[in-house]
């Protein structure tokens, strides 16, 4: 190796080991490891510019193994992002530092996404390729014409979103996706022959992958292969064989370099064997100054490009615009005219076909269910293998990747992604979704087959506790409209809040239609709000959700013939309502004592609405298989059992 380029390398070395030991934590390993790629990706290959992180044209590196966070930081750093400053590297690990255990996507800062949970790295990556080639195919080339690197290791390619999401991109031919592999044979517990013995060559060129395998340490085949990827015509890995903690006599190779801080006196030896005589943190200026010019090629790149990116500003624009609200009046005023009783996964199918006719910026998608799910609308182009003139995907059965995929087209440009899949299967998006909302990305989530609605599939395919399970999660707006014109006043706002993502629950069965008249006011943006009373002066409160809140006025309509009034609350989303005045939700909840919830599902989210003088009806078991009207009345969810529940809870007589 050339003196420079050690000198280059041992930078990201000595500063991931510096800061994993000041903070005694972290992983040093993989940046030791890898820091004979990295330094050849950046100085040689990488189209970035420190100056301006978010130019569209840039590179994305994708770090899919976040624990070795510290290798990008170092690179972010000593290539002169603003983001990362030394004092941040030795806070690594500490309260509020940028330099966080595992990356945290912060916007212009060089950190393209957070990873940590691994293989999340790698779907991002598909997506980012995915937004590029639509991008491209849809502006021109000379606008977007840039690459996806994403670094994984074993432990990523162990999980099983790396299948989902590798797969899919060798069917979509996705050429300007560059996965390195950290071939390190290591993992937490040690060598990974403890648990994999998988053909990584075979198993890649099954994908449609080009695989090269070259030595991790070897500059030349370093640099040979990332020539060779620039010109693929499908993605490459290129699988780096690499020593994880490279330089320590005691470590190198083993896996008590993976997670733990080398100590002081394994660190001196290091020092020893790498020639670097520097103080922790210090880099040497002539050092320094050789990868802050790496950092600077970028500003001419991107000074050259803004020229005919200037001349298609308007075109690109055009192609990202985001104002709905013309469509949607529409749809609200045809709601209002036609008022059909209508599955809210075909009222979401409607509001869809107003939406994509004219709207390049949606990037639709379903894991194998397009027709269940009603995501797919006739003027929409499918984008198939090569071809990216579309905006529409076939994620395939792929639940888990096609969420971590959005949020890869999200991260990339101004698109909003959305993908459909059962309510129940929620379960296998739920690391993706909780990382839409750790990123605050604008993805949106359409879950049908929302409750036991859904009927003969039975117990495995209706979910109970899936909407508590997602109610759980911060910055995450869960929609549950209650008929066509909610579902329009819920895409509204999905479409609307830009740094939340959305799920939209919507019913399989029919659902009559509940608000019949036109209203400029989003209801539905106040999260819970008075649908119908049968007095001035009422009793109760019934709260409501979806496909209950027919059920409810109707419970509401027969308890007024004994004389009991009620007011039924439509609450399409508790998130929402949570974030109004005080003034607002007294108004809501505290105007009768007592309070009733009826939602076809977990009852855990609803107690505190109702408090301890109400009554939450739903189901704290699993559903059953039959037709779903004779579901309902297994569980008690009729006008007859609710009515007689809330006589003998408020003590009024029949």
């Amino acid at each position: 190796m050339s003196k420079l380029h050690n000198e280059l390398a041992n930078c990201i070395r000595f500063l991931s080991i510096d800061a994993v030991q000041k903070a005694n934590s972290g992983h040093p390993g993989m940046p030791m490891g890898m820091a004979d790629v990295a330094t050849i990706l950046f100085k040689d290959f990488l189209k970035f510019n420190p100056k301006n992180p978010s130019w569209l044209n840039r590179d994305r590196f994708v770090l899919s193994a976040g624990h070795g966070s510290m290798l990008l930081y170092s690179l972010l750093y000593l290539t002169g992002y603003k983001s990362i400053s030394i004092n941040n590297i030795k806070k690594f690990r500490q309260l509020n530092s940028i330099c966080a255990g595992h990356p945290e996507y912060h916007p212009n800062s060089g950190i393209e996404t957070t990873t940590g949970p691994l293989g999340q790295g790698i779907a991002n990556a598909v997506g980012l390729a995915i937004g590029q080639e639509i991008l491209e195919k849809k502006i021109n080339k000379k606008i977007v014409n840039h690459k996806t690197y994403v670094l994984a290791g074993d432990g990523c390619l162990m999980e099983g979103i790396s299948h989902e999401a590798l797969s899919l991109a060798g069917h979509l031919k996705l050429k300007n996706l560059i996965m390195l592999f950290d071939n390190n044979s290591i993992s937490i517990d040690g060598p990974t022959s403890l648990a994999v013995s998988d053909n990584f060559k075979k198993r890649f060129e099954s994908y449609g992958w080009d695989y090269l395998d070259i030595d991790g340490h070897n500059l030349k085949q370093i640099f040979n292969a990332l020539k060779k990827a620039q010109n693929a015509k499908k993605p490459t890995v290129i699988s780096c064989k690499t020593k994880i903690g490279y330089g320590s006599p005691n470590k190198s190779g083993k896996a008590s370099a993976h997670g733990s801080p080398l100590g002081n006196d394994e660190i001196k030896l290091v020092r020893n064997k790498l020639n670097w005589h520097h103080k922790p943190f210090v880099i040497p200026k002539y050092i320094l100054n050789r990868w802050r010019l790496i950092g600077n090629k970028g500003k001419k790149l991107e000074k050259k490009w803004h020229k005919t990116f200037k001349k298609n500003k308007t075109q690109i624009d055009k192609i990202l615009n985001k104002n709905f609200s013309y469509e949607l009046k529409k749809e609200k005023i045809n709601a209002i005219r036609e008022l059909n009783s209508l599955a809210t996964r075909k009222s979401s199918e409607k509001t869809l076909i107003a939406l994509t006719k004219k709207y390049n910026s949606l990037i639709g998608g379903s894991a194998d269910l397009a027709g269940s799910n009603n995501t797919k609308t006739k003027t929409q182009n499918i984008i198939k293998p090569g071809n990216f003139n579309g905006n529409y995907i076939h994620y395939g059965v792929r639940e888990h990747a096609m969420s971590a995929i959005m949020n890869g087209l999200a991260l990339h440009s101004k698109f909003i992604p959305y993908g459909g899949t059962f309510l129940i299967f929620s379960d296998y998006c739920k690391p993706s979704i909780r990382l839409s909302a750790l990123m605050n990305l604008q993805v949106i989530y359409v879950m049908t087959h929302d409750s036991i609605g859904l009927g003969e599939d039975g117990p495995t395919h209706q979910p109970i506790e899936q909407l508590s399970g997602l109610r759980a999660i911060p910055n995450l707006n869960i929609f549950r409209p209650a008929d066509r014109l909610e579902t329009i006043e819920c895409w509204e706002l999905a479409l609307q809040i830009k740094k939340t993502p959305s799920i939209l629950s919507l019913t399989r069965q029919n659902l009559e239609p509940v608000r019949t008249k036109y209203s400029k006011l989003n209801k539905s943006s106040f999260g819970a709000y008075e649908i119908y009373r049968s007095n001035r002066k009422i009793d109760l409160t019934i709260l409501a959700s979806g496909s209950e809140v027919s059920l409810a006025i109707k419970i509401s309509n027969y308890l007024k013939k004994q004389n009991i009034y009620s007011k039924v609350i439509s609450f399409p989303c508790q998130e929402l309502f949570v974030k109004q005045t005080k003034a607002y939700k007294e108004k809501i909840l505290n105007e009768t004592k007592f309070k009733f919830s009826i939602e076809a599902a977990s009852t855990e989210n609803w107690k505190k609405f109702v408090g301890n003088s109400g009554i939450c009806f739903g189901i704290d078991d699993f559903g059953k298989s039959a037709p779903y009207k004779d579901i309902y009345e297994y569980f008690g969810l009729t006008i007859n059992n609710i009515s007689r529940e809330i006589r003998e809870k408020i003590k009024v007589k029949k």
